[in-house]
Order: structure tokens, then C-alpha cells, then sequence
């Protein structure tokens, strides 16, 4: 609110469940949106901040007239209670007993199926769930319509636990996987400048020493760029400056987080 005050502005920049697709990430969505009518077993890995979670609210919103997106965010969940999320996202009642739940998820899978939805279901941080729940609900969507999308969104560190032989039953059936990188310059600062025009505002709100020392400090990841942009500018609205200069971009990286685990044993 503070930010669009100070702008004039009706929406927020850098909004992260709004922000636009970059070209290499619309191609990952694009790709992931055909497995959602084909079915498949999907893998976005990569680290944090390299762009999973824009594509992830990419998904979510697609049309609700012809896709069903269930998010299961809290994969450190048991089985029951992951059940539990499924049950409130495909809209059906919620049974004590889990076998009872997942016949009726099976059920309105088949009727959202019948209506003409795509269905996919998105497991966040699936890096972090216990395989063993991972294998169950594996079983279970073997049971959901065959265009059912499977989508696990984590860390690369996720293909290493697949690899192992206890696993290679859910490895075997990955249809589709990539690796979300870090962006290189010119396409960080396409981002910054988009994310302008998208807002409303002129590109001259950032000179152009503020832009190239953002793009170096957030080193190609996507969410470092927009965390290190709306800080800058809060720190404009601090000002009373509606430029953001250099100025603006030190102060923001003064702050802790900003520096190296080596650079704070002066503080």
C-alpha cells in the first residue's frame, strides 16, 4: 500500500502471484500445461529463487472452467493429512478413515475428468516429504484418471532420492523434468524493465547505475532481483525520492542478509 500511494500506482510491482512469465519460463509452463491434458509425472526442480514458484502460480491460474490445480504446500505433512488437502481441493468431503477419502477422491476425479477438466496436482517442496507418503499418493493417483498431472516442485536434490532403487518406481514413471537456472544479465534486466511497464511506470524510475548494480548483487536469481527492487523501492518512499538511484541500492544491501556469511564477523 505504501509503495502504490507513494506511485500513484492501482497494483504492486514486483508482486510475486503476479508476475510475468519470462520467455524461458513460459516455455517450461507451456510444457508442464500440455502433460496437465496428456498426463504425466512432472519434475520442476532448481534452486530457491531461480523462478519455480512463478511458474507454479502460472499453473494456478489456468482457466477454472477447464483445469482443476490442487496445491499441496505443507509436504511436510503425513499421508493422512496430505489426503486431508487433496479432499478440501478436489471439494469433496473429508472421511476419518483414509480409505474412504480416497475412493471419493478417485470419484470426483473421474466426474471433474467426465466434465472436460484437466486435473493436476502440484506437491511443493516435494524435496522435503517423505518418500514413503510420496509412494502412497503415487499409488493412489495411479487409480486417478491417465491425464492426471503429477507436478513435484523442489530442489535438485529430489533426482538423487529418486535414484535410489526404493524408488525407481516413481523415477520410471517421470514423463517430463527440468532444471530452472539463473538468469544472465540481459534477461534480469528485461525482467526489472517489464515489471516496470507492467506497474505502470516509467523505466526511468531506476536510473541505469541502480539496475546494473541490482542484476549484479541478485547474481541470476529471479527472486533476489525482486526482493533487492521492492526494497530500493521502499527505501525511495523513506526518501521522499521518486528516482531511484545507487543511493537507494546500497542502502538496501547494507543490511545483513545481503552480505556474505565472511563479510559479517566485523558486524
Amino acid at each position: 500500500m505504501m509503495i502504490r500511494a507513494f506511485y500513484g500506482l492501482t497494483q504492486n510491482p514486483f508482486d510475486l502471484r503476479d508476475l510475468e512469465l519470462l520467455p524461458q519460463q513460459q516455455e517450461i509452463h507451456d510444457i508442464l500445461k500440455v502433460h496437465c491434458q496428456q498426463g504425466g509425472l512432472c519434475l520442476l526442480l532448481g534452486l530457491p529463487g531461480t523462478g519455480k514458484s512463478v511458474i507454479k502460480h502460472a499453473l494456478q491460474r489456468l482457466p477454472d472452467k477447464q483445469h482443476l490445480v490442487a496445491t499441496v504446500a505443507r509436504t511436510l505433512h503425513t499421508y493422512h493429512n496430505t489426503v486431508k488437502i487433496l479432499c478440501e481441493a478436489f471439494k469433496v468431503d473429508f472421511e476419518s478413515n483414509a480409505f474412504k477419502c480416497e475412493r471419493r477422491l478417485i470419484e470426483q476425479a473421474f466426474s471433474l475428468n467426465h466434465a472436460g477438466k484437466a486435473l493436476t496436482t502440484i506437491l511443493d517442496d516435494a524435496h522435503l516429504m517423505d518418500l514413503a507418503n510420496l509412494r502412497k499418493l503415487r499409488l493412489l493417483f495411479e487409480d486417478f484418471p491417465k491425464n492426471h498431472n503429477l507436478v513435484l516442485v523442489g530442489w535438485p536434490n529430489l533426482l538423487a532420492a529418486l535414484d535410489l532403487g526404493v524408488n525407481h518406481d516413481i523415477k520410471s514413471r517421470v514423463t517430463y523434468s527440468v532444471i530452472t537456472k539463473r538468469l544472465n544479465a540481459d534477461d534480469m534486466r528485461a525482467f526489472i524493465l517489464r515489471e516496470l511497464d507492467r506497474a505502470g511506470l516509467g523505466h526511468n524510475t531506476f536510473t541505469q547505475p541502480a539496475v546494473d548494480l541490482i542484476v549484479r548483487s541478485a547474481d541470476g536469481v529471479l527472486r533476489q532481483a525482486r526482493n533487492l527492487s521492492v526494497g530500493c523501492m521502499i527505501e525511495a518512499v523513506r526518501s521522499a525520492n521518486r528516482t531511484i538511484d545507487i543511493d537507494n541500492v546500497n542502502r538496501v544491501l547494507m543490511q545483513p542478509h545481503w552480505h556474505k556469511e565472511a563479510d559479517l564477523t566485523d558486524f
